[in-house]
């Protein structure tokens, strides 16, 4: 069965950043805690989404994806830097994801430096990405 125009777009971002500078590997949804030596690391991540009715047999979708930036070291926020720098860079470079999206925004960004271990931070950047499906199958544009 085919994916669903969501996951293409969220499969194809995951491809897409696996050219980040500085990363040892980009993850989709990863569940499992990460070992020190997988630092650092992109998850791709849905979050919440949006729908509305365009025409009697389109809908508009507006997706949140977001891109997680996982470091470890002396000082996280300063290693992370290169790694947002260049997954935005990639990410911007084709804003219809191959023609999956009608648009991608960067909306938001949050750092979390984790109380536990202070050398390690989870940088949240938030992009949402609008597309379009067929009201009757998801795997339509």
């Amino acid at each position: 069965m085919t994916a669903s125009i969501r996951e293409q777009i969220l499969s194809s971002l995951a491809t897409t950043l696996a050219s980040t500078t500085g990363v040892v590997a980009v993850y989709r949804s990863r569940a499992e805690a990460f070992s020190r030596a997988e630092a650092p690391s992109l998850i791709i991540t849905p979050g919440p989404g949006r729908c509305q009715r365009v025409t009697t047999c389109k809908l508009h979708w507006t997706m949140d994806v977001q891109v997680v930036v996982h470091c470890r070291g002396n000082t996280p926020d300063l290693l992370a830097d290169p790694i947002i720098s260049s997954a935005h860079a990639l990410i911007m470079t084709d804003t219809t994801i191959g023609g999956l999206a009608v648009d991608i925004v960067p909306t938001n960004d949050d750092p979390q430096i984790d109380q536990a271990d202070m050398n390690s931070i989870w940088w949240v950047h938030t992009y949402e990405v609008q597309f379009r499906t067929s009201e009757a199958d998801l795997t339509q544009g």
